[in-house]
């Protein structure tokens, strides 16, 4: 299956990030908040959303840093996802 989000809504997996020491002792993922950053998998069409014009200015493949408490995890085929509106996204990084 794959998910094609509608209007404004972006789909995105989000990046793990392992913690390591300067001594180089891996700290387990329990021991500190998911980061807000995220790979772009699917992007919705924009267009005329809530009596706006929407431009979608993020792609595939492009890896962001979105809004702490947004969004709405979905789990499809044993990976996790997070579909957000393009607003809560926060910034491309480049």
């Amino acid at each position: 299956m794959k998910l094609v989000p509608l209007g404004d809504r972006v789909v995105l997996k989000q990046l793990v990030a392992e913690e390591t020491t300067k001594s180089g002792i891996v700290l387990p993922g329990q021991t500190k908040e998911k980061p807000q950053q995220a790979e772009v998998v699917a992007v919705g069409p924009g267009g005329n959303v809530d009596g706006k014009e929407v431009v979608m200015q993020v792609a595939a493949g492009d890896q962001v840093i979105y809004s702490k408490y947004s969004g709405t995890e979905v789990e499809l085929d044993g990976e996790e996802y997070i579909v957000v509106r393009q607003n809560d996204i926060l910034a491309v990084i480049k």
